[in-house]
């Protein structure tokens, strides 16, 4: 046991960046995934429908962590060096796209069908109706829950450590290892966390009272 040094803690709070920049990444990448998912369940063509319920149902239904694992490990089975980086976005990606999905999905479908019906009217095919008239109204509805997925995201980066990648929860095992020191090093942690998620759930929360109201 030795005492936590300037440098000790200036390396967890710089492995802060690369926690923000994995859960921007997934986000993005998840958001990107999430829109297809979201389209896809609401299509007029069946299978696809049955194609994304099944992608929602499989990584909603099974754990990031185990996620992680097979982003890692599979593509080394084929003679494809992943290192844990590509592993953890991949992996966020595709878990993030599935909750993103239906949380967009749900979204969409809160629009009164009416717009659908007089967009149809207009003979707009699907994709230009769901992108001029559905998906404009519904970003409104969403903004509140994708924000909330956003903080769950952020925390969940933490898993990625166990592949490999250095993010804080990673960096803060390693100084620990070293100084053991878990009280005052994961307490650092989880302070980094909440100073980093609260506002956004206070943002949340905040929008969503909006859109109560403006509902009314």
């Amino acid at each position: 046991m030795r005492v936590l040094s300037e440098a000790d803690i200036l390396y967890i709070l710089l492995a802060l960046r690369w926690t923000l920049l994995l859960s921007a990444v997934a986000f993005i990448g998840g958001g990107i995934g999430g829109l297809l998912v979201a389209l896809a369940r609401t299509a007029e063509i069946r299978p696809l429908r049955w194609l994304a319920m099944g992608y929602i149902k499989l990584f909603q239904g099974t754990p990031l962590l185990m996620q992680l694992f097979l982003a890692f490990f599979v593509p080394g089975i084929f003679g494809i060096d992943v290192n844990p980086w590509t592993a953890a976005a991949i992996g966020l990606s595709l878990n993030a796209s599935a909750f993103l999905g239906e949380i967009w999905r749900g979204a969409i479908e809160v629009v009164p069908p009416g717009q659908s019906e007089a967009a149809r009217a207009l003979a707009l095919t699907y994709l230009p109706r769901m992108f001029k008239v559905v998906i404009p109204q519904a970003v409104r509805i969403a903004i509140p829950p994708t924000i909330g997925y956003l903080v769950q995201l952020i925390k969940g980066t933490s898993l990625a450590s166990i592949i490999g990648f250095v993010e804080i929860t990673r960096a803060a095992q390693i100084i620990n290892n070293a100084a053991f020191r878990p009280f005052t090093i994961f307490g650092l942690v989880a302070l980094a966390y909440f100073l980093v998620c609260w506002p956004l759930s206070l943002w949340s929360r905040a929008m969503e009272r909006r859109l109560t109201v403006a509902r009314r």
